[in-house]
């Protein structure tokens, strides 16, 4: 999270970002990730879902996210932070897809809904709160805070945040929740370099 506000006033190049993030998770995080997905196809249906859900606005209505809402001083600009020289540089696009597709979605489910969702729940020892408990105020404060780090695509990042939330609420594992954002980043990125859809690379 902090190389993602970093990268918005100080350009991280996609590499470093890779090579930091799974340092932190080698690092840190490790001992967290034992297991394996419980429900590998349904997970990975869902990323599926979950991308036409971030597309689906902009496709169906084009200036969806030119409305005042999503396109203000506030919440930013439905523009991506890709610099216009390296679309075609293939070692950036190799790095950039790295970082989405499998450093992004480990961090960014450890940090909201393995630690986040439960310290809401005990903040003194969230480790005795077992994945997956729901309560409705950490419920719905991780997905507005997960909606906040979106700009200008905060109001689907909301109802991904609470698809997610979800999901682990169902699953009680994170492997199915990191195969299903790392399967939505997936196809998201595909669908960025492919056709040239630049903005949802925030």
């Amino acid at each position: 999270m902090a190389l993602l506000a970093l990268n918005s006033a100080v350009p991280v190049p996609a590499w470093l970002r890779f090579f930091l993030c799974m340092a932190a998770i080698v690092a840190v995080s490790r001992p967290a990730l034992g297991g394996r997905p419980s429900k590998p196809v349904l997970s990975i249906l869902l990323g599926v879902a979950v991308f036409a859900l971030w597309v689906g606005p902009d496709y169906l209505f084009p200036n969806w996210h030119h409305f005042i809402l999503f396109d203000n001083g506030v919440v930013g600009h439905p523009a991506g932070n890709t610099p216009p020289a390296l679309k075609g540089d293939a070692i950036f696009l190799l790095f950039r897809i790295l970082v989405s597709v499998v450093a992004v979605p480990i961090l960014e489910e450890l940090f909201w809904r393995g630690w986040l969702m439960r310290w809401l729940i005990d903040g003194t020892d969230f480790e005795r709160v077992a994945l997956g408990t729901f309560v409705p105020f950490s419920f719905w404060a991780v997905a507005a805070l997960f909606a906040s780090e979106h700009g200008s695509f905060w109001d689907v990042g909301f109802v991904t945040g609470m698809i997610f939330n979800w999901w682990l609420v169902r699953t009680r594992n994170l492997w199915d929740c990191i195969l299903t954002h790392a399967v939505t980043n997936g196809v998201l990125a595909a669908y960025v370099v492919l056709a040239g859809q630049w903005q949802y690379w925030l």
